[in-house]
């Protein structure tokens, strides 16, 4: 008896220091951005990091989506390797990290997915100076929904305390609003119309408006002057999730890929589809699904969309589970001959399998997921087209 209770004193008194010492790292860092969010929360946080570090701020940026990675005051960059699964502790050692760069600002993506652990991530370890949420999106419903609202309220978890909050989400905008009034939070709605076109043409990658112009609030709330903040966010590099398009040359052909692996939710691609025209003139897309037998909530989703929303010439599966998908699009109509399963084939083997289905001048449009062969398609397409 007199043993557990010497434990569970021990137990205390590391979690009081293991506490102080967290609190301590943070008091070094003024500046503290969480990031939270359906869609755009790696692409907000990277544009936010070089927004404030083209303002001559020391700063250190975590992003935890399609591949997660520190971000160095000195623009550096490396890749987190987990033992395990994601654990919202890892921000605790990233805001160690921070504190030991001597950082000026902090900029986080929040990783956790549970609603208590968000509101965790905030009010006990971020404590965010600036809140922001990018957008509330149907996506990961069977842990935050089962409604769109269940997922606001989610988000509006991460809603900081005394300080303020940044979002792009029109829809939600007034419950969000509240939720900062009770906790004494000043409230800044973007839109897309606060970035002029000439501004969004300097990205060398498809970016989209409303993410600018939350990164951009923050930045100029931060004290960083609208040019330096946007000259920054021009040399950004891109998260390996960020909607990209590769142009290729194969056997004459001119064929186009576009990365949207990570939108994941059917708002998103629809987006995509009206952003690119898709929906006009889809006789030269091959949609590529990337499917992953611990997502079927997410391709339940998405399925009804294929030969609606997201019209195309030819739909490719591959991923696990393909046969399931397979035949979630010949229930609802699509013809056997439009439906292809090439989940066997190795990155190389799917490329070519893809290059035969789409005519000159054709595009290639990866949705779903990135995980597994999303991954490895990316890194064979980056080695034809000699990216680094």
């Amino acid at each position: 008896m007199k043993l557990i209770a010497l434990l569970l004193g021990l137990l205390t008194v590391l979690g009081a220091w293991e506490t102080w010492r967290h609190g301590r790292h943070r008091r070094r860092i003024p500046v503290r951005v969480h990031v939270n969010g359906t869609r755009g929360k790696s692409s907000v946080a990277r544009l936010i990091g070089a927004g404030l570090r083209g303002g001559g701020l020391r700063v250190v940026a975590k992003t935890t989506g399609s591949a997660a990675a520190l971000v160095h005051v000195d623009g550096s960059e490396t890749r987190i390797r987990r033992r395990g699964g994601p654990n919202i502790r890892e921000q605790l050692a990233v805001m160690r990290a921070a504190a030991a760069e001597r950082c000026d600002a902090l900029v986080l993506e929040c990783m956790a997915v549970r609603p208590d652990l968000q509101r965790t991530c905030e009010h006990s370890i971020v404590h965010a100076t600036h809140g922001v949420i990018t957008n509330v999106r149907p996506d990961h419903l069977e842990v935050m929904g089962p409604t769109l609202d269940d997922v606001a309220a989610s988000l509006g978890g991460t809603v900081p305390r005394g300080t303020k909050l940044f979002t792009a989400e029109e829809a939600y905008a007034g419950y969000l609003e509240g939720v900062a009034r009770g906790r004494g939070t000043s409230f800044k709605l973007c839109r897309p119309g606060d970035v002029t076109e000439r501004e969004m043409a300097g990205f060398a990658y498809e970016e989209f408006a409303d993410n600018v112009a939350l990164a951009l609030a923050v930045c100029l709330d931060a004290g960083v002057a609208r040019e330096a903040a946007l000259a920054a966010m021009y040399g950004v590099t891109p998260d390996v999730g960020a909607l990209t398009r590769w142009p290729l040359l194969e056997s004459g052909r001119r064929v186009e890929f576009v990365n949207a692996f990570a939108a994941n939710d059917p708002v998103s691609y629809v987006r995509i589809w009206e952003r690119f025209g898709l929906q006009r003139d889809c006789s030269r897309v091959v949609l590529l699904m990337n499917n992953r037998g611990d997502r079927q909530r997410r391709s339940k989703d998405l399925a009804p969309l294929f030969g609606r929303e997201l019209p195309a010439a030819h739909y490719v599966v591959i991923g696990t589970d393909t046969a399931v998908f397979v035949d979630m699009l010949l229930r609802q109509g699509l013809p056997r001959e439009a439906v292809s399963d090439l989940s066997r084939l190795d990155a190389p083997a799917l490329w070519q399998g893809l290059v035969e289905l789409v005519p000159d001048g054709g595009m290639v449009v990866g949705v779903g997921n990135i995980a597994g062969i999303g991954h490895a398609l990316l890194d064979h397409l980056r080695a034809r087209s000699g990216a680094a």
